[in-house]
């Protein structure tokens, strides 16, 4: 109790000149949805990270970010008027196994500001001290995991995948006590919600239909505009979900990124990526890759997380069939039909995305043979994922390099012998060459977050050193167009820097 009252007088109660528009929607539906929670503030704010191009989109002056002022609110230490935080409720299935209570253990939502496009973002803050839902834990962040979460997740939204994003990261001036003691961090999260297939989880499993059709509605409402005067409302919320799901999964399939913690908590309805905690970029392909260190069986290894999506997604039709209809037979009826959508709403984007990165308008049936070469050839030959790819768009029109390709990338024996069938197979495209490259060129990055420059850019930070960080994050925000001065951002790692698991920072 000391420890806290201490910590409470760090707010410094100063009335802020910044005004923000809140309009903080999930929070007034009030108890039990979230429990009103302040940040903790901490030690000794210092900004590491400001994300200059997302805080213009949202509207937010950088001068007043960047100031004592608006550090202060970022780390926690000072409440933005207008802002209501809370911290939210959810259950969740955690390696298949149903935990009812779980919560924002160390998150606090600020609140709700709509950006300039018109669009709705929660601004959260994680690693902000304990809650109601802490569970015995510290509620803070070490510095690796907000680093990690920044780059990663700016990577994905400049790659194209539906992402939240990070606004910024704060130093904390604080010790995080791990395996050992760590610096710590606090991380300005962006999304546009963090409704999770683990909220309504909460409430179905206390029996509590009336929350769960209030947190339904207020999801579609939110979501899925054009959906919010259905006769059914939890069934389209279902099938949006899906759908939302389905093109998600293909986009982390097509790019070789592995989440590590599929989670019920961690699946979102909006259909954001969300927690980047053991998350990484497969390099050498194999679908059997896994590279969160706690798990032990591969239950969310690369090659599963199709199926996975799919398991999480039936547990959220659970909890939606007293919704869909009185009669549970035809309830079950429906939602099964819904859920049976995904395998092929996810082949269907897969194919499309797999005929992008090829640079084939549309794979045909007679085309999986090709494709299953081309994927065993990799296996293989063990080469590298994202660059086998974009070595494939410099010989789409060879004339015409976009990347020095010989620096980074030896192509392997097995994928010399499938080029010619896909040479052959490119003679049946109407596109004309050069601009079949440029297609191929924004389905193709050559610089991804990979795994051992992340933690290169979280070593050096601990070591007071935040450049690295800064070159990485601007690397990977430009993914698709090769520099040779950045020839080692965009090289695989040596053996001696592999990066083979990852953790949580909790």
């Amino acid at each position: 109790m000391l420890d806290q009252l201490a910590k409470t007088s760090l707010r410094t109660t100063a009335n802020l000149s910044m005004q923000i528009p809140f309009d903080n929607s999930y929070a007034r539906l009030g108890e039990p949805f979230s429990r009103a929670h302040e940040p903790v503030p901490v030690a000794a704010p210092s900004l590491l990270m400001l994300n200059d191009a997302l805080a213009t989109q949202l509207g937010l002056p950088i001068p007043w970010l960047r100031s004592d002022e608006g550090i202060a609110a970022l780390a926690g230490n000072q409440l933005l008027p207008g802002s209501e935080p809370v911290s939210t409720a959810y259950a969740g299935h955690q390696f298949g196994t149903f935990n009812p209570q779980l919560g924002d253990g160390r998150a606090v939502l600020l609140g709700e500001i709509v950006g300039k496009d018109g669009r709705r973002f929660d601004i959260q803050l994680k690693g902000s001290g304990r809650t109601p839902w802490s569970r015995g834990g510290d509620g803070r962040s070490p510095l690796g995991p907000v680093i990690r979460e920044y780059i990663v997740s700016e990577a994905m939204a400049a790659l194209g995948v539906p992402t939240t994003r990070a606004l910024a990261a704060v130093r904390s001036g604080e010790q995080v006590i791990r395996e050992y003691a760590e610096q710590g961090a606090v991380l300005t999260r962006i999304a546009s919600s963090h409704l999770r297939v683990g909220t309504l989880q909460y409430f179905a499993a206390r029996e509590d239909t009336v929350s769960v059709e209030r947190i339904a509605l207020h999801a579609l409402q939110r979501h899925f505009p054009d959906h919010a005067e259905s006769d059914n409302p939890a069934l389209d919320l279902l099938q949006q979900v899906i759908g939302a799901q389905a093109k998600l999964i293909a986009r982390w399939q097509l790019l070789g990124f592995v989440h590590g913690v599929m989670n019920t908590d961690n699946m979102l309805l909006c259909g954001e990526t969300v927690d980047y905690g053991p998350c990484a970029f497969m390099e050498n392909f194999d679908p059997a890759t896994v590279f969160s260190s706690i798990d032990h069986q591969g239950r969310y290894a690369y090659q599963n997380q199709p199926a996975i999506a799919h398991w999480n997604l039936a547990r959220l039709a659970e909890t939606l069939l007293p919704l869909i209809d009185q009669d549970s037979e035809k309830a079950l009826e429906l939602a099964t039909t819904a859920i049976q959508s995904f395998p092929k709403l996810f082949e269907q984007a897969h194919r499309e995305g797999l005929a992008a990165k090829l640079g084939i308008a549309q794979l045909k049936d007679e085309d999986t043979p090709l494709v299953n070469e081309l994927f065993e050839a990799l296996q293989a030959d063990q080469t590298d994922f994202t660059l086998s790819f974009r070595y494939l768009t410099e010989q789409g029109f060879p004339s015409n390099p976009q990347t020095s390709i010989d620096e980074l990338f030896t192509p392997g024996v097995r994928l010399l012998e499938w080029l010619p069938k896909w040479m052959q197979r490119l003679e049946k495209e109407t596109v004309d060459p050069e601009q079949r490259q440029q297609d191929m060129l924004i389905a193709n990055p050559v610089f991804i977050p990979r795994n051992h420059l992340v933690q290169r850019a979280i070593s050096a930070a601990e070591d007071g050193d935040d450049s690295v960080f800064a070159r990485i994050l601007a690397r990977v925000a430009e993914p698709f167009t090769y520099d040779s001065a950045d020839q080692d951002l965009a090289s695989p790692a040596q053996a001696q820097e592999r990066v083979l698991r990852t953790f949580c920072g909790t």
